[in-house]
């Protein structure tokens, strides 16, 4: 089962998302005395990486991350790039940081780069994944009908229309047809092996999506919805995304 948390705005879910994956964070440090973690990109990261990055106790000296996904033949100088994102929202309000692995979507030969990133995060079991829930449900680029059983960490993905019109909507591109077709994505299996997902999902355009995760079965339809079998899976939700559920929770659900 997924733990549902509720917040009344994405200010409020994005800084306790951030706060319990710090805290995952501060005890697998203190536990194995490092620790490796997934990072995930997009509109609706902005509040949580905000108070993550914020957060106090954490050595990130001792932190290696990786992160979920990245546009292929798209360099980090673009708007769009998540390498940028990240440098901007992350690694670069990080100078102590362990280890950032960035997947090189632009790299001349991807099947290089694959083998190059695939083996880094190999030697790195990942303890806690930040993620987010796309409006068709996907994972990472796992768009549906997303693959649920390749265990390589990351492959190449295409991107269905309506994750396009996603990136699109969110303002990333001057226009749709802008938006690549194909990406590097971190496999749906490879998510699922983290210790703890910690996952960050605000907005009125995500409640349809939030539905079929939480109430509907198990498909690669709707690719997050395999998150019911993760044993440690935590959704933070605020008011617009949790607005079509059949039960809808109470902020002391949280």
């Amino acid at each position: 089962m997924i733990d549902v948390r509720y917040f009344e705005t994405k200010q409020e879910s994005g800084s306790a998302a951030a706060a319990l994956g710090a805290e995952a964070i501060r005890q697998t440090i203190a536990a194995r005395g490092s620790a490796n973690i997934v990072i995930a990109t997009g509109a609706s990261q902005f509040e949580m990486l905000e108070a993550l990055v914020a957060a106090e106790g954490i050595d990130w000296s001792r932190v290696t991350a990786f992160h979920l996904d990245e546009y292929i033949g798209m360099p980090d100088t673009h708007p769009a790039s998540f390498r940028r994102y990240l440098k901007e929202r992350f690694t670069g309000r990080l100078p102590a940081l362990g280890a950032f692995h960035f997947v090189e979507g632009d790299a001349p030969d991807l099947a290089v780069e694959l083998t190059r990133i695939n083996a880094l995060i190999d030697r790195h079991p990942i303890d806690v994944t930040f993620a987010g829930i796309g409006e068709n449900g996907h994972l990472a680029f796992n768009d549906p009908p997303a693959d649920f059983e390749s265990t390589v960490a990351y492959k190449v993905v295409e991107l269905d229309e309506r994750c396009r019109r996603q990136q699109f909507g969110e303002g990333w591109f001057p226009t749709f047809d802008d938006v690549p077709t194909e990406a590097i994505s971190m496999t749906v299996q490879r998510i699922l092996s983290s210790r703890a997902v910690i996952l960050t999902v605000p907005d009125e355009r995500k409640a349809e999506a939030v539905q079929h995760v939480l109430e509907g079965p198990v498909t690669n339809m709707w690719p997050a919805s395999i998150l019911q079998q993760h044993p440690a899976c935590h959704l933070f939700l605020d008011r617009a995304a949790a607005s079509r559920l059949a039960k809808k929770p109470t902020a002391a659900d949280a």
